[in-house]
Formats: structure tokens, C-alpha cells, sequence
């Protein structure tokens, strides 16, 4: 296993032994020939140059080799399902080079090393084939050349690549490890490349083992020996810290090492005062393992971190305190090039992003990724969950692929087990089927390594499984339980908007700790001038046909419009989600589907930032991070909308997953409308735990102050500290009476017609429940339109808060909470035939229709002028102040000289949609 300094290393190693060991890089031009038939099997094929260069590490996409892609951009399948690979190829490619191998390594072994294939190799040396052959999907692929080459001789290598898939690890091949959805499956060789010669006798690999409790920590050296004899050796252990160079442990021993392979355990102590490693502290060390004798010098470092994790109860602990997850998702997704980066300055862009978002933790789903991702996690101090590569719903079925899973989990143990920010492990997503068999499984990883948490699956749709822990899980991943949902998108459209709700019903009596499965979910729509930035490997079809249809439908001006107010309700959402989760003692943390883009399953755009880990403009990280930090104050009140005969009461708590309990603070309040302090206060706070606080202290603010509809901001702040939590609250007057003036109300449609042709001011307002049209929803689109079809499919409101008929309404240009009533209770008409007038109150539609979607329309017919609108104006105003109050603003706009629409036809191409019955004919004066 090799760590992040692997050159800087290899330079020690060739200076501590004069020149003896060292690595031939294997990186730069080679030749290829693609083997689509499968033909060259045969060793014919492996013993000479091919007619197409390729620059390795690389793709063949990267090279433009394979088929090219000749679609055009359109809004269908297969342009929606994913990014389309400008080059693509799947079978066998022959990679071939002539190599010099250095005249001083004669006596050496010569170890071939190539970091991350996908997924079976072969190798020839000057046509003779190499013994074995590799397919890790997670673990770089190594061979023993020594057989095979001598020192100081040129020699041809070739390596065979087949990408072909080999087990059944996927359902509809969505697993992250080996997908067209997320990476493609490109063929190639990434990361490093080399023959490295090695002494006869040398370290193979080394395991660390901390123990935070004590201070001590044991290591399990293997050794390889390919002598015919055993040997007499000394081993060093030098251990270091890896930013400061404080000198822990200086030890030597003598050693035996007999032939083949064999393990030495030594035991050393770093003091009980050793730092201890975690996101508010990342301090690594790095143990330097030596073996030397007379012609033998063989070494390896490691990097590794003291961290003690542990469940206790329904609580993740780690070094003595509660944690808890603010994590996301990555599914291996990286729109340039397809496959996932081996450079540490890749994963540090992309660990800062989700830091400046809040983030602590990643999932990566069905998927591990390589090296440089888990070194990056240490030094930057995030909590890694990976995954087997399977997302499987007949696991268990097939034996050769449960004991290919087997032997990853083995190969990843060993390759990056020594990572502290390896902390979580799971044997895949959403797993169904035999669970006898995964559960023996999870025993064996936990009993082979214990210094992971193990949860046998990221959830499971399986009957019986997947509401309660499986027996082995150390943590349990999931979005319900047999008690009720764990995450908000199950309820936030049926349930009224309230801010005191929390899942401890649902995780009553949970044994071990919970982490709430993929929340989130929200579609936003596509960010036209995204297009741009694909300048790789692949295209993004699914983007540039949204723009044309856009361009074709003269909606190409709203596509801003758009990807605002969808994503702006995104983001209340998710605040919403993540609250939930953080007022529930007992919940471990939350991974998020997801804080940027999945381009695949349907151009899945729920993301806040972009695949590329960038935002969009939608919310900073600033922002995001008031809901989403070590520390985030909370509130718990009752509901979003008010009158003004009413009092805003609401329950003051804290979050505190900081480093240390905090004492002797205040909580101070604040509630303003248009920079108007209309209350405040502090509340003492003299010990905040790390944990979670209740019961702090209590905001109570008669509203009787406020005279006209006003949106109100309250604010709550962690005096003497940047953290700080806001949340809209509206009011309404509780007298408020529609003013109808010259407005004819109707609900019927030839009656609309003949008042307009009267030349009337006209409120049409049909009842919703007979529209035709789309189903109004609070939600926007969930996961994807294109993934799943049949759901109602808007993506929130979209209105100009300046439109003089909201000017009684106070609203932002998207979706807040006071508009779940008004959405709930309507019918999203498709205005596509009508031409003139304007839309006051839209609908984003979904990027695969682009309908012109509208609830509140203006328009003059004929003589009269028309206000349609589609959601519930007439029924129970008096318990609905939202309805209430948008009548009333509609109103007072249409009796008002600016009520001058433009002409508008095509009212009669609609007719049909406005249903058969035959409403009751009210009067205005009748109404209430």
C-alpha cells in the first residue's frame, strides 16, 4: 500500500540504498489496438507495436478512439439518461511499450504496478504471458515480472484491458464502480504507472492498528521473502508526526524472515497524551517500517491518525464525544473526463467545496475511490463511508460474484484500511435478496478489520429489511423505519408547514446510530451556461437540448428564471431536511442526495452546485452553513404563516458538534421586517454539550404591531461567534376584507366568456379539482422527470414580486413556505395556447417538457379584462389567510388604473380544460 508521498518515498528509498531500488516509470506514449471482436486472445497479438499512439495514464476516450458519438442534441432517450462519451468503447484494447530496464537491478524482483483499471488485465513480456491476471474495480492491479525480465535489456510490455463487465454487481448497471451514468466505462489505465524493483526480502505491506485509549499502537508488517532460505534482519519503526516531524517512537528489533510470505507484529506506545485525529484536528503521523541486512534494505511509510470510533447506544462517538454526519454523496462524478481523478489536488478542490457547504463526511456510493481521495480526507479531516462496488437486487444469488466481493473487500482492507478518514464501510446500496448471505459477509470484513464502523447496506427496498438494523450493523442507514419516515421529502407535501417537528418517534428505541439515507432528492432545473464547461470527454446532450427547445419555444430569456426558483426552493428544503435531523436527539447525521449535480439517471439535477463542484449562484456557502455547521442554532415554532391577532412563539435549541462544550454564552434573537427591528432579546446559555441542547429559552412576540402583509425575518445568533440561523415567517391582518369594486367572481367558464365580452373585469377562478392540467404540488420534482415519469411535474413558482397584483402579497420570485396553501390547493394550467397577456404567478415546468406553466394569469379578451386564476380563491378563507390575503391583493390590484393587461387570445383553445361541471353561479357580495 503506498501513501501520499509515494515519490518522495521511493527518492528515500533509492538514496537510503545506494541506488539499489528504484521505480522505471511507465507513464507517457504507448501504443494501442482496440480488440472489439475479441480476436487478439491469442499471444499474436502481444508481441508487438499497434498502429495507434495513446498517452497513459489515459482513456481511450481521452485518445478519440472508439465509436463516436453521432447524436443530436434532443429531448430523448438515450440523450437524457446521462452524459454521452464523445468516443465510446467497451472490450478488450492492447496497450503496448518498449521499456529499458536499468543494468543496476540485477538481483532484484521486479514488481509491475498499475493503480486503477477497469476491469480485467493480462500481461505479456516480449510475448510471453505473465502468470495471473487482475480485476479489481477498487485496488491497483500488480504482477511479478521477475520471471519475465532481466536488468539492463530492453523488453515489450503489454498489458490487455478488458472493460467488460465480469460479475453481476448492478442492478440496470448503475453501480458507481461500473456505470455509463456517473463514470463511463471507459477502458485505460489511470494513476500511477511502474516496475518497481525490490530487494528479494522486503516489506509488502504494513497495517497499523491505533488504539486512542491507550495511546498504543500495533503494526502487522508483512513480509515477502523469495529466497530459498530465511534470513536474519533487522526492523526499524520510526514514528513521526507528519506536519510538525515530533519524534514518537524510535525502535529496532532483530527479525527472522522465513521464505514466502510472513507476518511480524510489534507494539509501540505514542504516550497517552498522543493528538488524536478529527475533522477539528487532523494530526497524522507517519510510521517509517524498515528491514536491512547485509544486501537487504526494504521500506515502507505509512500515514495514519489516532482516533477512537465507536457506537455507544443509538450515538456515534469518536475520541469520547458525540459526532454527527453532515454528508453527502459522491457517485463518481467527473463530467470531464468520465472516471475518477488519482490526483490529490483534484480531491482537495473538490473536499473544499463540500467543506465551504458545511460537510464533514462523504458517501461514496457504491463505489471506493483511489488513494488520493482518502489522503486528502486525512489531511482535511472528513469521515469517509465507502462501499463494495455493488448495488445489487439478487446479491447473494450468483457465487462467483459474492466471492468477488469478498476478495475486494480483502484488496481494499489492505490497500487503504490505514486512512482514519476510512471510517464507515458498507457493503453496497440498497442491497435486496439474501441477507444470511451479506450478513456473513459484514462478519467476516468486521472480524478481518476493526477499524471501520460496518452497516450491512446504505438502505434496502427489501421486504422484511431495511426498517430496523440488520444483527452485525455497527450504524444504520436509512430513510424510514418500522416506526415512520426519517427524512422530510416523505411528508413535506402532505403535512402543513411546521418548524417543531423531528424524527425521535421514528428512531425510538434504535440500538445503534442512525444516518438518514440520500435526503434530499430535489430537481432543480439545468443551468444553460453549463454547456460550456464540458470542454472533455463528454457531452452534455441532455443540456444543449434543453437549450434548443427553449430557443425553438422563445423561452431561452427564462432559463435563469428558471434554475432560480427551482433551485431557491431546493434550498429551503434541504435547510428544512437538515434541521429536522439535527433537532432529533439520537440521529447520527445525514447523507444528502445531493449537495451538487448527478448527471446520470435521467439527468438527475439536484444539486445546489454543479457536477463540477460549483455553485450555481443559488446559495453560498455562507449561507448554506448557518443550517449547516459544527455549531447551528435552531428554533422550533409551530407554523409559517400568521395574522396579526396572533403571538409568534417559538422554542430556542442548539446544535453543538464543535470541538468542546461551550459555557457561559447567550442566545440572542432578533425579528425584523425590511431592516425594522420589530423584536429581540438574549436568553443565557451557560453550558452548551456537545450535542444536542433543548429547552434553551423562548421567543414569545405579539404580532399586533404589524399592520399590512409583511414577510418577517427571525433571526437567532451564538453571541461572541459567526454562527447564527434565519427564518421567514409571514403575517397577514387578521381584519382583511375583500374589496370586489367593479371584479365579477365566477368559477365557470361560458360565464367568464360572456362577462369579458360584456367588457367586465373578470376574476376567473375555476375549481381546481375539476382543471385539467398538472397536479399542484408543494415539492418540486423528485430525483428526475426523465427517471421517473409519472409524478406531477412542476419545479416551484416563478413570479416578479414587483407585479402590482402582488403587491399586497409578500413574496420572493420563488417558492417559500406561505405558498404551500396556495399550491397545494390548485391545478397548474398549461398556457402554452394562449398568446398575449402575461403570466403574474408561473409553474417551472420539468427540462423534458418546457410547457409555459401558470397559476395567475392576466390578459384582455375581447372588451373585459381577465384575471385567471387556478388555485383555491373561494373556499374556507377564514382559516386560510394565504388564500385570503392573495384575493385581496389581486383585488385591490384589478380595481386599480395599473389593471391594464395586454390583448390576449387563444382563451377558447382551452375551454376543455376547464371541466364539465357546472358550477354554482355565486355572486361577489355571496362569496363569503
Amino acid at each position: 500500500m503506498k501513501n501520499a508521498f509515494l515519490a518522495s518515498l521511493m527518492l528515500l528509498q533509492m538514496a537510503s540504498c545506494n541506488g539499489h531500488v528504484g521505480q522505471l516509470n511507465l507513464s507517457g506514449e504507448w501504443t494501442v489496438r482496440l480488440d472489439s471482436a475479441d480476436a487478439g486472445i491469442s499471444e499474436s497479438w502481444s508481441g508487438k507495436l499497434y498502429e495507434n499512439k495513446i498517452m497513459l495514464p489515459g482513456t481511450t476516450d481521452a485518445a478519440k478512439l472508439g465509436t463516436k458519438c453521432t447524436l443530436q442534441p434532443e429531448l430523448t432517450k438515450p440523450q437524457l439518461l446521462h452524459l454521452t462519451r464523445a468516443y465510446s468503447y467497451i472490450g478488450p484494447a492492447w496497450y503496448s511499450k518498449e521499456i529499458q530496464v536499468p543494468s543496476d537491478w540485477d538481483g532484484k524482483d521486479y514488481i509491475l504496478h498499475l493503480e486503477r483499471v477497469l476491469w480485467d488485465t493480462q500481461v505479456w513480456i516480449d510475448g510471453q504471458k505473465v502468470e495471473g491476471h487482475e480485476e479489481s474495480l477498487t485496488t491497483p492491479h500488480e504482477y511479478n515480472l521477475t520471471p519475465y525480465l532481466k536488468s539492463g535489456c530492453k523488453h515489450l510490455i503489454t498489458v490487455r484491458v478488458d472493460n467488460r463487465k465480469r460479475y453481476d454487481i448492478s442492478v440496470k448497471e448503475l453501480a458507481h464502480a461500473y456505470t455509463e451514468d456517473t463514470q463511463v466505462k471507459w477502458n485505460g489505465i489511470l494513476g500511477d504507472m511502474y516496475i518497481e524493483a525490490v530487494d528479494k526480502i522486503r516489506i509488502d505491506n504494513v497495517q497499523i492498528y491505533p488504539d486512542a485509549t491507550s495511546g498504543k499502537v500495533r503494526a502487522v508488517v508483512a513480509l515477502a521473502n523469495t529466497l530459498d532460505k530465511a534470513e536474519e534482519l533487522s526492523l526499524t519503526v520510526d514514528v513521526k508526526g507528519k506536519s510538525d516531524g515530533k519524534k514518537y517512537v524510535s525502535d529496532k528489533k532483530n527479525v527472522t524472515v522465513k521464505p514466502g510470505m510472513s507476518e511480524i507484529e510489534v507494539e509501540y506506545s505514542l504516550g497517552e497524551d498522543a493528538p488524536l485525529w478529527n475533522e477539528f484536528n487532523p494530526y497524522l503521523y507517519t510510521a517509517k517500517v524498515e528491514v536491512k541486512g547485509k544486501k537487504i534494505n526494504s521500506g515502507k511509510t505509512e500515514t495514519f491518525g489516532m482516533r477512537h470510533l465507536v457506537n455507544e447506544g443509538n450515538k456515534l462517538m469518536l475520541n469520547g464525544n458525540p459526532m454527527f454526519l453532515r454528508g453527502t454523496l459522491e457517485c463518481c462524478i467527473f463530467p470531464l473526463t468520465g472516471n475518477p481523478p488519482t490526483d490529490e489536488e483534484s480531491w482537495r478542490k473538490l473536499y473544499s467545496s463540500a467543506r465551504e457547504y458545511g460537510m464533514n463526511h462523504l458517501r461514496f456510493h457504491s463505489w471506493c475511490p483511489p488513494e488520493a481521495a482518502f489522503n486528502v480526507a486525512d489531511e482535511m479531516g472528513f469521515y469517509i463511508q465507502i462501499e463494495l462496488p455493488v448495488w445489487s437486487v439478487t446479491l447473494g444469488k450468483d457465487r462467483p460474484t459474492i466471492d468477488f466481493l469478498r476478495a475486494e473487500a480483502k484488496r481494499i482492507s489492505k490497500e487503504y484500511g490505514n486512512h482514519p478518514s476510512f471510517c464507515f464501510w458498507a457493503l453496497g446500496n440498497e442491497l435486496q435478496y439474501d441477507f444470511n448471505v451479506m450478513g456473513n459477509m459484514l462478519k467476516e470484513m468486521k472480524e478481518a478489520d476493526s477499524r471501520h464502523l460496518y452497516t450491512t447496506t446504505s438502505f434496502t427496498f427489501e421486504k422484511g429489511h431495511g426498517v430496523w438494523p440488520e444483527p452485525n450493523d455497527d450504524f444504520f442507514v436509512t430513510q424510514w423505519t418500522k416506526k415512520g419516515w426519517v427524512r422530510g421529502q416523505g411528508v413535506f407535501n402532505n403535512q402543513l408547514p411546521s418548524f417543531n417537528k423531528d424524527f425521535r418517534k421514528a428512531i425510538k428505541d434504535m440500538n445503534v446510530p442512525l444516518v438518514t439515507h440520500e435526503v434530499g432528492q430535489y430537481s432543480v432545473y439545468p443551468d444553460i451556461n453549463e454547456i460550456s464547461k464540458y470542454t472533455g470527454t463528454l457531452i452534455p446532450l441532455n443540456f444543449m437540448a434543453v437549450k434548443a427547445d427553449l430557443e425553438k419555444k422563445g423561452l431561452i430569456n427564462k432559463a435563469h428564471d428558471y434554475l432560480m426558483a427551482s433551485g431557491k426552493l431546493a434550498s429551503i428544503l434541504y435547510k428544512e431536511e437538515i434541521e429536522r435531523a439535527l433537532k432529533t436527539p439520537g440521529n447520527s447525521g445525514f447523507q444528502l442526495l445531493d449537495l451538487h449535480d448527478f448527471p446520470g439517471q435521467g439527468t438527475a439535477l439536484v444539486g445546489l452546485l454543479n457536477a463540477f463542484w460549483e455553485s450555481k449562484g443559488i446559495i453560498t456557502g455562507e449561507e448554506f452553513r448557518e443550517f449547516c455547521s459544527p455549531i447551528v442554532p435552531l428554533l422550533r415554532f409551530p407554523k409559517a404563516v400568521y395574522t396579526n391577532n396572533e403571538t409568534f412563539t417559538a422554542d430556542m435549541e442548539l446544535c453543538n458538534y464543535g470541538a468542546e462544550e461551550l459555557n457561559n454564552k447567550e442566545l440572542s434573537w432578533k425579528v425584523t421586517s425590511e431592516d425594522k427591528v420589530i423584536g429581540e432579546g438574549s436568553v443565557p446559555a451557560e453550558k452548551l454539550i456537545i450535542g444536542h441542547n433543548g429547552g434553551i429559552g423562548k421567543i414569545e412576540l405579539p404580532l399586533g404591531k404589524i399592520e399590512k402583509a409583511s414577510q418577517l425575518e427571525v433571526c437567532v445568533s451564538l453571541e461572541g461567534t459567526e454562527y447564527r440561523n434565519r427564518w421567514n415567517i409571514w403575517v397577514y391582518p387578521s381584519d382583511i376584507t375583500p374589496e370586489w369594486g367593479d371584479v365579477k367572481y365566477t368559477r365557470n367558464y361560458a360565464e367568464a366568456v360572456k362577462l369579458l365580452q360584456n367588457g367586465d373585469k373578470v376574476l376567473f377562478n375555476p375549481d381546481w379539482r375539476t382543471l385539467q392540467g398538472i397536479e399542484g404540488k408543494f415539492v418540486p420534482v423528485f430525483w428526475s422527470p426523465v427517471h421517473f415519469p409519472n409524478q406531477a411535474s412542476t419545479m416551484g413558482v416563478l413570479c416578479n414580486p414587483e407585479h402590482p397584483a402582488l403587491d399586497d402579497f409578500p413574496t420572493e420570485m420563488h417558492t417559500d413556505w406561505q405558498w404551500w396553501d396556495l399550491n397545494i390547493n390548485s391545478t397548474t394550467l398549461v398556457v402554452d395556447s394562449l398568446q398575449g397577456g402575461k403570466p403574474v404567478v408561473e409553474m417551472v415546468d420539468n427540462f423534458v417538457n418546457n410547457r409555459r406553466l401558470a397559476s395567475l394569469y392576466e390578459g384582455s379578451v375581447g372588451k373585459g379584462k381577465l384575471m385567471l386564476a387556478t388555485f383555491d380563491l373561494e373556499k374556507s378563507l377564514d382559516k386560510r389567510p394565504v388564500a385570503k390575503q392573495m384575493l385581496c391583493s389581486i383585488l385591490d390590484y384589478m380595481n386599480s388604473a395599473e389593471f391594464n393587461p395586454s390583448q390576449m387570445t387563444g382563451l377558447e383553445k382551452i375551454k376543455n380544460v376547464f371541466g364539465t361541471a357546472n358550477n354554482k353561479k355565486q355572486s361577489a357580495s355571496g362569496i363569503y
